[in-house]
């Protein structure tokens, strides 16, 4: 997915929230202002957006001489995630179908994006939570993503957020855990999950963890690192949290399920539905509309 010129005023946005949030000194605020105006100025749309902000924040961290501003705040929704697992965990065991109620769940956790929104509360979270589990839901795309998985051989989860990737272990509980790898980023950037993270919500002790070894709040695949690359390419099935996943690999041919709440106008746009919708959506080049549905075994 490309750059919209509403994306740039968002640019902006984050880049001072950001700022705001890692340091008091207002000098910095206003050089991460003008500097972001300046990437802007000559900014490539053919871009995805995850590609300048992968440049905002490096910006941001080599001006406060912090290589992770948001590890306290990740720290605080991992902690406030675990607190909610042993429910959100009995409610999907006891599930008449665990599946679609891990998947609404992982879903919910994606409202935790420091990138869309600096503050959410954790009433928001439980707010989300709750809609998400009671929303109208596409039955194919469940049926669909079912049959997906128990066909691969291979499968890579891409982690979107702290915190987000307790409510991903829901759902990753329900797959195959010896064709699964979890894919976190390889350094920090905003609050998305690091290695770190995987740990902290015990998803080391259940599967395969990697990092692809880049800084983008995404996944642009000319910054990841050879090997992450070769297990892309190698996967037979890619799960994708979040909406810097989508903007970043939207476009690929390759078989990719998309997870994520649709929280802005320019995405929900590119999906073609509504701003807080659900969405469970498998790329466009590997959708077979009028196949039949092999059911799972």
């Amino acid at each position: 997915m490309r750059i919209f010129l509403d994306c740039i005023p968002c640019f902006v946005r984050q880049a001072l929230d950001s700022a705001r949030l890692a340091t008091d000194d207002e000098q910095i605020h206003e050089q991460v202002v003008r500097e972001t105006l300046r990437l802007a100025a000559n900014i490539d749309i053919g871009q995805s957006p995850p590609a300048i902000g992968q440049q905002i924040h490096r910006l941001i961290r080599g001006l406060i001489g912090n290589n992770d501003p948001y590890c306290r705040t990740k720290e605080k929704f991992n902690n406030f995630a675990l607190k909610l697992y042993p429910e959100l965990e009995e409610r999907v065991r006891t599930s008449e179908a665990p599946l679609e109620t891990a998947v609404r769940l992982a879903i919910a956790g994606n409202i935790i994006d420091l990138g869309v929104k600096t503050s959410i509360e954790e009433c928001e979270i439980e707010g989300t939570i709750r809609g998400c589990l009671t929303a109208d839901f596409n039955n194919q795309q469940i049926k669909d993503f079912r049959n997906a998985v128990s066909r691969a051989g291979k499968i890579l989860y891409l982690a979107d957020n702290a915190g987000e990737i307790v409510f991903d272990r829901l759902l990753i509980e329900q797959l195959p855990a010896q064709r699964v790898a979890v894919v976190v980023k390889g350094e920090p950037v905003i609050n998305d999950a690091t290695m770190k993270d995987a740990k902290t919500a015990g998803l080391t002790d259940i599967v395969e963890v990697i990092d692809n070894g880049s800084d983008a709040p995404g996944t642009i695949l000319e910054s990841c690192s050879e090997a992450f690359r070769d297990r892309f390419e190698d996967a037979d099935l890619i799960i994708a949290k979040g909406q810097g996943n989508y903007e970043t690999l939207s476009d690929l041919d390759k078989n990719i399920f998309f997870l994520l709440k649709a929280k802005c106008p320019v995405i929900a746009g590119d999906l073609g539905c509504e701003v807080g919708e659900m969405i469970l959506q498998q790329s466009n080049s590997f959708k077979k509309v009028g196949d039949p549905i092999m059911e799972a075994e």
